[in-house]
């Protein structure tokens, strides 16, 4: 009992360092918006804050989905900043921190999650077009003369086959 009087002491002390210590931690970060927050290979993305000031000349950066960096602009708005980017066609799946930074050092996040299919500004899901290549059967081709050849075939196969069934009721020797 008396080695748990000092460890919980010990603890409870480190604990309200790391509390007093958090918010000096969070203060230099903030949040950008990104329109659509959501997008598909080859969107373009407008970043949009207003954490830097009319002073602040504002970069971002989109490495980490591929794009790069780009410039954020002062905007019509008091205070914020606008800037674009286009998502690469070779983006993947998945979500990405895009960071933009005033010149003052601030540093603000933001979330892009690319998805293989969009949303529509009217909130319509983007369906997916063609036949189905699957490699084996599957939806009628997008070609007529290879449905039709098809067609032909089994009707060919099942004229032959009645022909065939019915010889043999018939006992002609087969």
């Amino acid at each position: 009992m008396r080695t748990a009087r000092p460890l919980t002491g010990t603890a409870l002390a480190v604990a309200a360092v790391a509390l007093a210590a958090a918010p000096a931690y969070g203060a230099g970060t903030g949040s950008i918006e990104l329109y659509p927050a959501t997008v598909a290979p080859g969107a373009e993305v407008t970043v949009n804050t207003a954490a830097c000031g009319a002073a602040d000349a504002v970069s971002g950066d989109a490495g980490a989905v591929g794009a790069g960096a780009f410039t954020l602009l002062p905007s019509a708005h008091e205070g914020d900043a606008v800037g674009l980017f286009r998502v690469p066609p070779s983006a993947q799946p998945g979500t990405y921190e895009i960071v933009a930074r005033c010149s003052s050092g601030k540093r603000m996040t933001g979330d892009l999650v690319v998805t293989l299919t969009s949303t529509e500004e009217s909130g319509q899901q983007v369906h997916p077009r063609g036949s189905v290549k699957t490699g084996v059967g599957g939806a009628l081709g997008p070609d007529p003369v290879q449905t039709a050849a098809g067609v032909a075939a089994l009707a060919v196969a099942a004229a032959g086959g009645t022909w065939l069934l019915h010889r043999r009721a018939r006992g002609d020797g087969i």
